[in-house]
């Protein structure tokens, strides 16, 4: 399973001193992996591939909350 692969190289993968691009394309390839782990998902119904979708999504949001920064406050 290539896919499951991927998704845990990607967790493990550090995400410390990223350029603003970098973690664009980072967030790009976590939600690449999350909708290709869905498809399978769908058929399998294994929880294990559901518990990785999970990850995945929490480390997509955390760079995300980065992307967007702080609220400016007026």
């Amino acid at each position: 399973m290539k896919l499951m692969e991927e998704a845990v190289a990607f967790e493990n993968a550090s995400m410390s001193n990223m350029s603003t691009s970098d973690r664009v394309a980072a967030s790009r390839e976590a939600k690449r992996l999350i909708l290709a782990l869905n498809e399978i998902f769908k058929e399998t119904k294994d929880s294990e591939i559901m518990d990785a979708m999970k990850r995945l999504t929490e480390k997509k949001k955390k760079i995300e909350k980065r992307l967007k920064g702080r609220p400016d406050s007026m």
